[in-house]
């Protein structure tokens, strides 16, 4: 459960992208792109804890404790996320079915 949102449903928490990697939602950067953000000041070695050079693409998915799927959102721009103000509402039509 998340204590630090007052929620009372689980939210995953992928920090090495392990179960983001087997559903194929992470890139690697090249080695000309690092330099670009190691020139802008964003070294992802020192925020990811690894040497990976690795982002996820942003992704929200709702599944029921039976495991069906009934919402999806995945984006190939990792600076575009899903909106928890949309993810709430959802979870809230959800419920209220």
């Amino acid at each position: 459960m998340s204590k630090k949102l007052n929620l009372s449903i689980p939210i995953l928490n992928d920090r090495d992208h392990r179960l983001a990697i087997k559903f194929g939602l992470v890139f690697t950067l090249p080695n000309d792109l690092r330099e670009v953000y190691l020139s802008l000041g964003i070294d992802l070695e020192r925020h990811n804890g690894n040497a990976s050079w690795a982002l996820p693409m942003p992704a929200r998915y709702i599944i029921d404790q039976q495991g069906i799927i009934h919402d999806a959102e995945v984006s190939v721009d990792y600076t575009q996320r899903p909106e928890p103000e949309e993810t709430l509402k959802k979870l809230d039509r959800l419920l209220n079915l």
